[in-house]
């Protein structure tokens, strides 16, 4: 071989680095002239040469050899990245250029009481406090107000349920006189109670819309922003579609820039990501996006090591680090999006009101495609803000919170808002899951008013696609709020919180009283088609006691019932008619003709949905824990195996239920087949829901839309076209492979921790491993712990070039990346409009 062929081997790696490397073709050409110059004898040899030089040309003073090796990788594609690293003291290089600078804030557990004798001896003095004394909740400036209209409320509603069981006694056979039907009417009572909630919620935010609010929580028409109010935006995510989340991210960034006011905000990822192949690509995400916003020192990422207590202990963690910089915080979910109109108007509103504690924005539902999706973004984009109208009327500073599209005042937050874990064992027991209820009521005990703005356009969310996604996320929340049972009779909470907790309770427990009643009802008339009539009850009567069926008065019942359902609906859409809105839902037609599909795939999915949360309240009272796991966002359909799968018991419980029915009593059958017969088809409403084709033929059709998707706002525009032109996300093997993601992944770990001999060779086995065996040879677990460790990722990467191992050779020999990321400053006005 001669001596250019023996050089050529050694070079060829170097080249193929060096394409790899976000660098201008004169540097390119620079080090490759330098490796040449040196000779090097193999293909180690060039790239340990190559290494040298690129450290050679970093000026970061504070670095060793390796870091400014890593630094010079880094240099070509995230010059901000560097230039923020500059001066700042090194943990791990770049860890500190993510986030700011730490301002600890302390943020200790709340006390709640949860101790029922300890409700009671505010009522009963005779019993004594064990303990010291919780906080006094502060009065409300408005209590007098949200006292009357809660009492009117409760009479409302009490009044008309009472009324409807007594009505419902006299269809009964007994009139209500034996056990089984008191019990009956117990459920009947509490089934009436509960959708009362819902209609005179609807019907106090139909006139509220109508006629206006006084106690609307506003902004000064002429405020000047105040420079020293700055806001931190932040979005804690665990295994999201990281394209979607930064995409989202970014046409939020371009929005709140067109407004002018960026200067006042910092977005901050919180990441409770552990799944390398998603670490891989939020790293590469995040540095991009500010890359492309010319963001770094705006937009951090941080990635927690323990995921303490999930979304709530994330937020926790950023308050105790970060909270002191900031007087506000938006928090968001990773489907989040809002305007940054929105944002500056929260921002406002909190400023002029300065007992405000927390303001929650009602998010629309937008994006999706599937037909289940589209109904769901079409009900709240009629009703919703109807109810959130009502809620507002109703609570006033007692209001909810979601969790997510929220601004809260971080000061009262982190002294009164930390939660604690509740003692025991159980699903009912540990930490507090349906955190957002507690925080709210916690805020408002410390004095602080939590508002609803119902008024505020441009605050929008994601739903899930599929039937299954969503009992899936329901099966999570029903244990969240099942909780909130041990947390009714805390001490000074509002009355208001109390009947929110109570709510949410029942938001799940109402179809187990739902499933009960029913077979409870079915069991009655079983019992009276095999009881052989008594027609002489009275001892020494002289005329018999004929049973009479009045199935009017069962048929008025019902009716009364659909109305208190769906007159709601009915307002809604009459309240877009009457404000000459139509138009933007396809038209009159169109209009009337959504509504009636949304309130018949309603009325086939209630049975399916009851007998699910049956199940889930039943397993969550045994002690049954659930894994909250990430959720799935994309549309995608159901196969079929697993909705039938999924639906099978509930099939064979409709089958044989119908079947009784029909042997013993035929008469009563009908009365129970809007429930059985969906529970029959459930597989197939499951997989026809999900479907795609199905929704956007409905939209081409002018049915089910939305205002947002005939005239889509620029940050959703901006937001499919960043989809559009999304890059395919890295993995694991990439952050080995590539010299610029393993440098930006190396750096964001912060120094290496000082590990026993035994977890040195640990993992020093698993780098051989997954060095001769390839990128899947360790489990994911396994994965995690090397991915973790910056100083053996950064030897993995020497050696896999250096060594060129089998296992690698389709990872080394594929295409270089894309050139680096030029600035980009466009703002959403910018953006092309295009179908959401």
């Amino acid at each position: 071989m001669t001596d250019a062929a023996a050089s050529a081997a050694p070079l060829a790696a170097v080249d193929d680095y060096l394409s790899r490397l976000r660098l201008g073709d004169a540097r390119r050409r620079e080090l490759r002239a330098r490796v040449v110059a040196d000779a090097p004898a193999d293909r180690a040899e060039a790239l340990d040469c190559l290494y040298r030089h690129l450290a050679a040309t970093c000026d970061e003073a504070s670095a060793d050899g390796h870091d400014r090796d890593v630094a010079a990788r880094l240099d070509g594609a995230y010059p901000g990245l560097r230039s923020r690293a500059a001066g700042r003291s090194r943990a791990g290089l770049f860890r500190g250029a993510s986030m700011p600078g730490l301002n600890r804030w302390p943020m200790s557990p709340a006390d709640v009481d949860r101790r029922p004798w300890r409700f009671l001896s505010r009522v009963w003095p005779g019993l004594r406090r064990a303990q010291r004394r919780l906080p006094r909740a502060v009065p409300s400036r408005l209590k007098s107000v949200v006292r009357r209209r809660q009492i009117l409320l409760a009479l409302m509603i009490a009044l008309p349920a009472a009324g409807a069981a007594a009505y419902m006694a006299t269809v009964l056979p007994h009139r209500g006189a034996t056990l089984l039907e008191g019990v009956i009417l117990g459920a009947a009572f509490l089934l009436f109670a509960w959708i009362l909630v819902g209609f005179w919620t609807a019907l106090s935010g139909f006139f509220v819309l109508w006629r206006g609010d006084r106690y609307l929580v506003r902004a000064e028409p002429e405020a000047v922003p105040d420079d020293g109010a700055r806001t931190a935006i932040v979005m804690p995510i665990y295994e999201e579609d990281v394209s979607r989340t930064f995409a989202g991210l970014r046409a939020i960034y371009e929005s709140l820039e067109a407004t002018g006011r960026l200067d006042g905000f910092d977005f901050f990822v919180l990441s409770d990501s552990i799944k390398p192949d998603t670490v891989a690509a939020e790293e590469r995400a995040w540095a991009d996006a500010c890359q492309g916003l010319d963001a770094f020192g705006r937009l951090f990422y941080r990635r927690r090591r323990a995921r303490v207590k999930r979304k709530s202990g994330n937020l926790a963690d950023f308050c105790r680090r970060w909270g002191g910089h900031y007087r506000y915080m938006i928090v968001l979910d990773a489907d989040s999006i809002m305007t940054g109109s929105t944002l500056t108007q929260l921002v406002d509103r909190m400023q002029a009101n300065p007992g405000a504690g927390l303001i929650q924005t009602p998010p629309t539902a937008v994006n999706r495609s599937s037909l289940l999706a589209r109904v769901q973004q079409f009900a709240t984009r009629v009703y919703g803000r109807m109810f959130a109208a009502g809620l507002h009327y109703w609570h006033l500073d007692n209001a909810h919170y979601w969790g997510h599209n929220a601004i809260i005042r971080i000061a009262p937050f982190m002294a009164h808002c930390a939660l604690p874990r509740l003692p025991g064992r159980g699903a009912l027991s540990g930490e507090i899951l349906s955190h957002d209820f507690v925080e709210a009521a916690l805020m408002r005990r410390a004095g602080w008013g939590v508002y609803i703005a119902y008024d505020l356009p441009g605050s929008y969310e994601e739903v899930p696609p599929t039937l299954l996604e969503e009992l899936g996320r329901d099966r999570r929340w029903c244990q969240g709020n099942i909780q909130h049972i041990r947390l009714l009779f805390s001490d000074n909470l509002a009355p208001a919180h109390r009947a929110l907790f109570a709510n949410g309770v029942m938001a799940y427990t109402s179809a187990a009283i739902w499933f009960i009643f029913l077979l409870l009802s079915s069991g009655e008339a079983v019992l009276e088609a095999l009881r052989t009539p008594d027609y002489f009850p009275v001892a020494g009567a002289l005329f018999p006691q004929w049973p009479v069926w009045q199935p009017i008065w069962a048929v008025s019942l019902f009716v009364a019932t659909l109305i208190v359902l769906f007159l709601p609906k009915i307002l809604g859409m009459a309240m877009i008619i009457a404000r000459g809105r139509q138009a933007d839902f396809g038209g009159v037609g169109s209009l009337i003709g959504s509504t009636l599909i949304e309130i018949v795939l309603t009325s086939l999915l209630a049975p399916i949905r009851m007998l699910a949360h049956t199940r889930f309240v039943f397993t969550t009272l045994l002690g049954r824990q659930v894994k909250w796991n990430s959720q799935q966002r994309a549309d995608a359909q159901v196969a079929w195996l697993r909705a039938l799968r999924f639906h099978l018991p509930g099939m064979v419980l409709a089958a044989v239920w119908g079947g009784l029915l029909l042997w013993y009593t035929p008469g009563f059958a009908p009365w129970l087949a809007p429930i059985l017969v969906p529970l029959l088809i459930a597989p197939a409403i499951t997989v026809l829901t999900s479907r795609t084709d199905l929704g956007v033929w409905l939209r081409d059709h002018d049915l089910q839309l939305i205002p947002e998707e005939r005239n889509p706002p620029p940050e959703l525009s901006r937001l499919v076209a960043l989809l559009a032109d999304a890059p395919v996300e890295p993995d694991f093997a990439a952050v080995v492979v590539d010299p610029t993601l393993n440098a930006l992944h190396v750096g964001l770990q912060g120094r290496a921790r000082r590990l026993t001999a035994e977890l040195d060779s640990y993992r020093d086995d698993l780098l051989v491993q997954v060095l001769e065996n390839g990128p899947g040879a360790l489990s994911t677990d396994e994965t995690r712990i090397l991915l973790a460790d910056p100083a053996r990722m950064d030897r993995l990467h020497r050696r896999v070039w250096a060594e060129a191992p089998a296992a690698w050779a389709d990872r080394l020999t594929a295409s270089a990346p894309d050139e680096p990321l030029e600035p980009h400053r466009g703002t959403a006005t910018q953006a092309p409009v295009g179908t959401v």
